[in-house]
């Protein structure tokens, strides 16, 4: 009996050592296509062939709820951390600057420690020895636990571009003058580079943020016919990064995901330009002078008050205001926060005094000048992660993936525990739960998908 006891435990013990050796050799790649709403992967005009075997092979939800506000920096951050923006106090595409002149501006090129109020699972997995990388990633400039990066600024003295450059993938001149390129040569570039860095560093972990589908359907609108061309492309990028896991001899792991769905607007609000027309933002040496200020953000925009004396007089004409101004869903104050997943100003410099939601078909935009609403063609996104139109996609194939698996609407609060299970590493104070029903590797379950 003592004999197949110690038998039983040595054998116990291989296989705990075999898994252990099996995840720190296994590569997980997060691809996010900025934009991608999961109505669109049901649409049969849409030529995605990679992204339907993926789905077909693996795992994949029928919708992933994003957290509020569904706009691209917070969520790519839940993605990472696996907690909302009232954790991250992620709220914006950057970070949201008071200047002693009395202006506020959103700044996206800003250390990761002073953006993300909390652990990722980059973090995670670099602390627990294993390698990391991010190409075209948000809210992870300056990250001491990222190895090799790819940035959405490159930099034409980087390792990674100055190895694009050797191998005659793109100039020190293009690199240098990204932007003034298409939202497709960029993508295609960012696709270059994390081959290059998945070939040459075999990271155990790597972030890929793919965003022209974003641009194209601001511009024309989701599922126009250049947003259908936006997503065949990036098909194709994708498959790219399958060919290159599969040829590594490593076992890899994919998860595609997005980080908001689209809606399309005909009326966009300017809410700037209505609170000049109250003498709340007038000029004064040439600048913008306020009292109160919106940074929109699409579906939603956040209210700021300057002075917080005055905020106890000024909050309520402002509800006032807005609640009556055409377009305009609800108005959400101070107490209302927390229920939609945001901090209140008592716990973040970030958070607003006021959010105010636009009606399906309108949107929030900037400029402080003219009438305060108008005409559009395009499309956006930001409104309350509610919203069946701002539902993500999750798929999930490779090692460590159950084949054939159907999942109803998640979380992407998931996400983030369900990388760190792939991992083999632990993240603490999460709000989201691993996906069990998608894992190999696990066999309990927490009450979780």
């Amino acid at each position: 009996m003592h004999k197949l006891f110690a038998a039983l435990l040595a054998f116990g013990l291989l296989c705990g050592t075999a898994h252990a050796a099996k995840q720190t050799q296994r590569i997980v790649v997060v691809i996010s296509l900025d934009g991608f709403p999961a109505y669109a992967l049901q649409d049969p005009r849409l030529p995605i062939p990679t992204l339907r075997k993926l789905a077909r092979e693996g795992a994949v939800a029928a919708a992933m709820q994003p957290v509020n506000p569904t706009v691209t920096w917070p969520n790519h951050t839940t993605l990472v951390t696996g907690v909302d923006a009232a954790h991250h106090q992620v709220l914006l595409n950057g970070l949201l600057t008071r200047k002693t002149d009395g202006s506020i501006s959103i700044e996206p090129w800003r250390d990761k420690d002073l953006l993300v109020h909390g652990r990722t699972v980059y973090d995670a997995a670099y602390e627990a020895g294993l390698t990391t990388a991010q190409v075209d990633w948000v809210a992870i400039y300056g990250a001491r636990t990222i190895n090799w990066s790819f940035p959405e600024q490159p930099d034409p003295n980087g390792l990674i571009e100055g190895q694009l450059v050797s191998a005659g993938l793109v100039t020190r001149d293009q690199l240098a003058n990204f932007d003034d390129s298409s939202p497709a040569w960029q993508d295609e570039i960012r696709t270059d580079a994390a081959i290059e860095i998945l070939n040459r560093y075999k990271p155990n972990l790597l972030l890929l943020h793919l965003l022209c589908l974003d641009d194209i359907s601001h511009q024309y609108g989701p599922m126009s016919m250049a947003s259908l061309e936006a997503m065949a492309f990036l098909d194709d990028r994708v498959k790219q990064i399958v060919d290159t896991l599969r040829s590594s001899g490593r076992p890899s792991t994919i998860l595609v995901v997005s980080d908001h769905g689209f809606r399309k607007i005909t009326h966009v609000i300017y809410p700037n330009a209505v609170l000049r027309q109250q003498g709340w933002v007038k000029d004064e040496n040439g600048k913008p002078n306020w009292d109160a200020w919106a940074v929109p953000d699409g579906g939603t925009a956040m209210v700021y008050v300057k002075d917080p004396a005055q905020r106890a007089t000024l909050v309520p004409k402002l509800i006032a205001l807005f609640t009556k101004l055409d377009g305009v869903e609800d108005v959400y104050q101070q107490q209302d926060l927390a229920g939609l997943g945001l901090p209140s100003p008592q716990q973040s410099d970030q958070a607003p005094d006021l959010l105010i939601a636009a009606k399906p078909g309108y949107g929030f935009a900037s400029g402080d000048q003219g009438a305060g609403t108008g005409d559009s063609s395009g499309g956006t996104h930001g409104y309350l992660n509610s919203d069946s139109e701002m539902q993500a996609i999750f798929l999930a194939w490779g090692d460590g993936i159950r084949p054939g698996v159907r999942l109803d609407r998640i979380s992407n609060l998931d996400v983030a525990p369900t990388i760190a299970s792939l991992l083999g590493v632990e993240m603490k104070s999460v709000t989201g739960h691993k996906l069990h029903k998608v894992l190999t590797d696990v066999s309990s379950s927490d009450g979780s998908q």
